[in-house]
């Protein structure tokens, strides 16, 4: 696929387990694209699935989706996901949610930490992304 040739996939490591459903090194050369922390709040800043950790999940990716067109970034370009889940049972709908968006194939390295709440307590998760985008050819 054209759109990774500037990135660099290690998903095991000599000498680390392999990950699963995440890759533990992603190297590139382009432009840095990094998105802050994105919730399920809509354009108009409601709430999306309360309650519902897929549907606020879904949300998420799609703000994310969006941040990342704004810089002429897609999915393909993302290294590095940092997932902030206000309990570590949402990861499961947070990795099917993600999937739909980014596939299951070359993942990008992440994080995963459960928080003891976010700004707003009906929000159940908040996803940061850091894309690295090739350099167009002159």
């Amino acid at each position: 696929m054209a759109r990774h040739t500037h990135l660099t996939h290690i998903p095991d490591p000599a000498g680390v387990t392999p990950g699963a459903g995440y890759t533990h090194v992603v190297s590139g050369t382009g432009r840095l694209v990094a998105v802050s922390g994105q919730v399920a709040l809509d354009e108009n800043g409601g709430l999306v699935g309360a309650g519902d950790a897929g549907a606020q999940a879904r949300q998420v990716f799609e703000n994310l989706r969006r941040c990342l067109a704004a810089a002429d970034a897609t999915f393909d370009d993302v290294v590095k996901l940092t997932y902030f889940v206000t309990d570590i049972v949402h990861l499961p709908a947070v990795r099917a949610a993600r999937d739909e968006f980014l596939g299951t194939e070359r993942l990008p390295a992440s994080s995963a930490v459960q928080v003891s709440a976010l700004f707003r307590p009906d929000l159940l998760l908040e996803v940061e992304a850091f894309a690295v985008v090739a350099d167009p050819r002159p």
